[in-house]
């Protein structure tokens, strides 16, 4: 199998080969993990096509598609992309326990790629009616709700125990890449070329996606350490069922984990909504087009980027920290509300994202340590559908509300909204031990 590190060098006349090794980890991980880079970069593919997807139809239902109700029209579809993830989370559990993960990952890439080149080609002809438009984003958002936590729970069979945090900084950065990107790209493309082109752009950005999974090489692991790992020598096929647990039990028997989910899925009800605002605030306050859209969403990812690279550098326990950011978030979306420049508005987007980065980071980082290797598939599938049961919530009534009530009303409420969860946050921190808010990786098994 591949190695996870640079191949060890032989002890020369100018070093060891210790030396070497330490040399060599001192290199960025995703340099020196040929697998997890591979990986990595697939990821941000995907992740990229799916956030240019919605960003770019959001700005087409709004700008073109829909004059009459168009909040109502951006947060169906807004919805549509976010309830695979919910739904499904039974059956990706499953399937990320049973099958390899590289062929989970594949599968998922490839049937992105097919579903959104129909969507181009069907465009191409002309016609395209918007229910045609809302499948696609199911489509898309399905495939999505397998290949995120297959990845993650994949990360400690591609790198190394001391490299998790690092790995998990890198993975959790990849949505801000693909928020980036689907801000410059996105909007943009929908106003030059249409649907069809944005369909496009997407089925290349799949498939390739796609290739580079097939390419990487997985770690073999013990089937009671981790389930569906590809073979040693990069052949699918599943290495013996772990012992699993319902997905219930998952969580009930994580308490202090099981409290910090309840706490963002309220914060993401708010939180979640940006992304309808945006598209509506541009049209009616900003009175802009595509490139004040890019802007926006430009500002919003850099931020959540730098977040995630950063976002082990705040001081204090996860749980302090996260309602510090929860607070601070809170302030960057209610002042849209107040100041409609535009440097202001970009500027509180990307303090928002920033926090959303490194809550996110912080977080995750800790969940892979606390929780048992075994129950990993059913934990990060049941994370993100608890974490995502306010998305289509919030995407409807921020949606319809945003027909009736203008953006910066919308703005307000998204930042008073968040003041509970980050309070909610606080107590939970100081209320619970530090031993059992932050488990050492020990606890694994």
């Amino acid at each position: 199998m591949d190695s996870p590190v640079a191949a060890p060098a032989t002890s020369t006349g100018t070093g060891t080969a210790a030396e070497a090794g330490a040399g060599a980890r001192r290199r960025p991980l995703v340099l020196r993990n040929r697998a997890f880079g591979g990986v990595w970069l697939g990821q941000i593919l995907t992740q990229a096509a799916v956030r240019m997807f919605q960003v770019g139809v959001a700005w087409w239902i709004v700008a073109h598609a829909v004059p009459e109700a168009p909040g109502l029209a951006s947060g169906l579809f807004l919805a549509a992309c976010t309830l695979p993830a919910v739904a499904l989370a039974p059956a990706v559990a499953a399937t990320i326990s049973r099958f390899a993960h590289r062929s989970v990952l594949r599968t998922a890439a490839a049937l992105a790629g097919a579903a959104s080149g129909a969507l181009a080609l069907w465009a191409h002809g002309g016609g395209l009616p918007l229910t045609g438009v809302y499948g696609a984003a199911l489509a898309l958002a399905t495939c999505q709700a397998f290949f995120d936590p297959c990845l993650t729970t994949s990360v400690p069979e591609l790198v190394d125990d001391a490299d998790i945090e690092t790995a998990t900084g890198f993975e959790l950065s990849t949505q801000s890449l693909a928020g980036l990107a689907g801000a410059l790209l996105g909007a943009l493309t929908v106003d030059r070329t249409g649907v069809a082109g944005l369909a496009a752009g997407c089925a290349a950005a799949y498939l390739g996606a796609a290739v580079l999974v097939t390419s990487a090489r997985f770690r073999t692991v013990a089937p009671s350490d981790a389930g569906g790992a590809d073979g040693a020598d990069g052949a699918d096929g599943p290495a013996g069922p772990p012992p699993r647990r319902p997905l219930r039990r998952i969580l009930a028997g994580l308490p202090s984990v099981r409290r910090i989910l309840i706490c963002f899925t309220a914060a993401n009800l708010f939180t979640a909504a940006v992304f309808v605002v945006i598209p509506l605030y541009t049209r009616s306050v900003l009175f802009g087009g595509g490139g004040t859209v890019a802007l926006l969403e430009a500002a919003l990812g850099t931020g959540a980027l730098v977040g995630a690279f950063t976002g082990t550098r705040v001081p204090g326990r996860p749980t302090v920290a996260g309602a510090w950011c929860l607070g601070l978030m809170a302030l960057a979306l209610a002042l849209p509300g107040l100041f409609a420049q535009r440097p202001v508005v970009a500027g509180c987007l990307a303090v928002a994202g920033w926090c959303a980065g490194a809550v996110s980071v912080r977080f995750v980082a800790l969940f892979q340590r606390m929780v048992p290797t075994a129950d990993k598939p059913g934990f990060f599938a049941v994370m993100q559908a608890v974490l995502g049961a306010s998305l289509p919530v919030a995407s409807l009534l921020f949606g319809s509300a945003g027909d009736f009530l203008s953006p910066q009303t919308l703005c307000l409420v998204q930042g008073i909204g968040l003041l509970p969860a980050a309070c909610a946050l606080a107590l939970l921190g100081s209320r619970t031990p530090a031993p059992a808010v932050a488990e050492p990786a020990g606890g694994e098994r």
